[in-house]
């Protein structure tokens, strides 16, 4: 397992975050703390990665790899090969490329991403 070192001391607040991304029925505040991206995200209800990001970033599912923290409501994601996972308020994840996802319930899913929040729903160039 490698270790990441950090050398500086630093804080950043989402409340005023770096970058604001903002895909249809979602919000996605970046800040750089060091060499790290944070990213924290709301989706609201009736989001679906299919609806609202694939168009952003035009693949066929997300390719990203995913490590976060969920803050509230519920986020059911399925990977290609038919895995399936509901993410719920006071949960941690995982989540390998290949997979697509929806905002389950009446409530926004919140959550804050420690790996590819500097990618998440980056427009294509």
């Amino acid at each position: 397992m490698s270790v990441n070192v950090v050398t500086n001391l630093e804080v950043k607040s989402h409340n005023s975050p770096d970058e604001t991304r903002r895909p249809d029925k979602t919000v996605l505040d970046l800040v750089t703390v060091g060499e790290y991206t944070i990213g924290r995200m709301t989706f609201e209800p009736g989001w679906t990665w299919a609806d609202c990001v694939k168009p952003v970033v035009g693949t066929d599912s997300c390719e990203l790899s995913h490590v976060g923290f969920c803050v509230a409501g519920s986020l059911e994601v399925e990977t290609n090969d038919g895995g399936k996972i509901t993410i719920s308020a006071g949960d941690s994840y995982s989540i390998p490329p290949g997979h697509n996802a929806r905002v389950v319930g009446d409530q926004p899913f919140q959550g804050v991403e420690f790996v590819s929040g500097a990618e998440f729903a980056r427009p294509t160039q």
